[in-house]
């Protein structure tokens, strides 16, 4: 019966995940720790074999298949293996994401941070930007006080052009940038400011526009959990605009919720040109945490996100922790291709 036990709540959390269902907010939330069922489901595989009862072993079994085939898409490991046999020399830098042709490109490094109302090192975000040489950087939570530290330390030398709205709690926001931005709009009904904006890189003399929203979503607790669907609703919406796309920042989503999902796929699964890409999904790293770095001891998730457009290649991503947030930074290199 052990295996059994074990067995039970992993076929729960995978009738909620497999069903796309307007789920209560408790469930939103367990949902988004599905990848962790994967060890009592390899324990009740393993207990249903020892036991010899194959009664037991093979519903367990194919839990156990079910959550390994969440965790790793075939079509992601086939587009990571085939990255890796045409480069293999680039290991973590491959590029991830659908082609671009023989269109020029223009590189782009960036990194967004959920700075947790403010309380994140200002002196080790800059640190970040300056050794990993990003051109855009996208803050959640920004505080005023967390703003000026952040230009005591430099910030404003290294990305010298910004679109700020910071706040005390977790309602500010901000996108830093190397080259010049420009407002265009923000999400409609967003809890938090959302803003969009645009800049323009160079791809070999061509101008290669790229689209930014820095995202925060409400987080799904008691009496959000339909506000927080509609963000990412709204995101989605935002992301079927045409050209190339950039959304970072923290979702308070994981591949494991349907609403994630639906808004990289489109409305209907036809979006133009494909679905958008998680970044980190497409580097196989669902694995590797990005919430909660401090706080209650739960065990780690993926809510934080770098989600591009399908022409945009996205290479390097990196998880990396920042003192004083309860969000690990995100890091990643675009490659942004020229306009038609």
């Amino acid at each position: 019966m052990s295996s059994a036990l074990c067995a039970a709540p992993v076929a729960v959390v995978s009738v909620f995940r497999a069903v796309p269902a307007p789920w209560p907010a408790p469930v939103v939330q367990l949902v988004a720790f599905t990848p962790w069922f994967v060890l009592p489901a390899g324990a009740a595989f393993l207990l249903g074999l020892r036991a010899r009862r194959p009664w037991l072993a093979l519903p367990a079994g194919a839990l156990l298949a079910l959550q390994l085939l969440w965790l790793f898409p075939p079509d992601q490991v086939a587009d990571r293996l085939l990255a890796r046999q045409t480069d293999p020399l680039q290991g973590q830098e491959e590029s991830i994401g659908q082609g671009t042709g023989q269109r020029p490109s223009a590189e782009l490094k960036v990194m967004t941070l959920n700075a947790w109302k403010g309380q994140a090192d200002a002196a080790e975000v800059v640190r970040l930007v300056r050794e990993n040489g990003v051109a855009l950087l996208a803050v959640q939570e920004l505080s005023p006080a967390l703003e000026r530290r952040l230009d005591a330390e430099g910030l404003g030398a290294l990305l010298p052009h910004r679109i700020s709205r910071s706040r005390d709690g977790a309602g500010g926001g901000a996108v830093y940038s190397s080259r010049p931005i420009i407002p265009v709009d923000s999400v409609d009904g967003s809890a938090f400011h959302m803003p969009t904006v645009q800049l323009e890189l160079d791809a070999g003399g061509r101008q290669a526009p790229l689209t930014v929203t820095n995202v925060h979503t409400k987080a799904p607790v008691w009496g959000r959990a339909s506000q927080w669907r509609s963000e990412l609703a709204a995101l989605g919406r935002l992301a079927a605009r045409p050209g190339n796309m950039l959304l970072l920042g923290d979702f308070n989503a994981t591949l494991d919720h349907a609403e994630f999902r639906q808004m990289l796929q489109g409305q209907d699964r036809n979006r133009p040109g494909g679905p958008l890409v998680d970044a980190g999904a497409a580097a196989l790293a669902r694995l590797v945490p990005t919430w909660p770095m401090a706080g209650p001891p739960l065990p780690g998730v993926v809510i934080d996100h770098i989600v591009t457009g399908p022409q945009v290649h996205s290479s390097g991503y990196a998880v990396l922790p920042v003192a004083g947030s309860d969000h690990a930074a995100l890091l990643a290199t675009l490659s942004v291709p020229a306009a038609d």
